[in-house]
């Protein structure tokens, strides 16, 4: 068996008298790249809302005037006369909270724990902060990607459930779901013993010669 590590009496409990065909502790929830993304979106955007932030609302905290255009209409505002800018700092302000949110998701997501994965027969076993989520080999699709060296590295598991995701210059695409098992020893060994038990719990029927 593969990775025998000191499990939680709980997942311990959970698992009971089933072959343990490996056990692995995941750095991460999800991959790095996946957590560069949110992250470089996120400062990217804060980076562009950080504009209009400056342009409007730098010279009210400085204690000057801001000159704009409101329907049309020249607009000044200041410290005196804060209204007219209330509608543009909300708006701005509305912005800038979702550049935060994705900044702050993405840094969640990159030291986000992976937490525990036991793969047995029929099932393979996901245990974190104390939820267990037990799914059976039949439900992987068999798209099976794996990134790192062979001694380190990520796996992301297809699934045969997934969603419909409408695409604005083109027909809805069909997105599987995933699960990653990320940033775990001897990815290559599991990655191969994932692939033969879904393989051999595979539900669709062959066709007889």
């Amino acid at each position: 068996m593969i990775g025998e590590l000191i499990l939680p009496d709980l997942l311990i409990e959970h698992i009971g008298t089933d072959q343990k065909d490996f056990t692995v502790k995941a750095s991460r929830a999800q991959p790095v790249k996946s957590s560069l993304g949110l992250i470089i979106f996120g400062f990217t955007w804060l980076a562009f809302t950080s504009i209009f932030v400056v342009a409007f609302l730098g010279p009210i905290f400085a204690g000057k005037e801001v000159h704009f255009t409101a329907n049309d209409v020249p607009t000044v505002a200041g410290p005196g006369n804060l209204k007219p800018i209330i509608l543009p700092a909300i708006f701005i302000g509305v912005f800038v909270l979702i550049g935060i949110l994705v900044l702050g998701f993405g840094l969640y997501s990159m030291f986000k724990q992976g937490g525990y994965f036991v793969g047995t027969p029929l099932r393979l076993i996901h245990f974190r902060n104390g939820v267990i989520r037990s799914i059976d080999w039949e439900q992987f699709s068999g798209d099976i990607e794996m990134k790192g060296r062979p001694q380190k590295g990520d796996l992301t598991l297809g699934m045969r459930t997934g969603r419909m995701v409408s695409r604005k210059n083109g027909p809805d695409r069909y997105v599987p779901d995933v699960l990653y098992i990320s940033g775990i020893d001897e990815v290559g060994k599991i990655e191969r013993i994932c692939r033969q038990r879904i393989k051999e719990n595979d539900p669709t029927p062959t066709n007889a010669v």
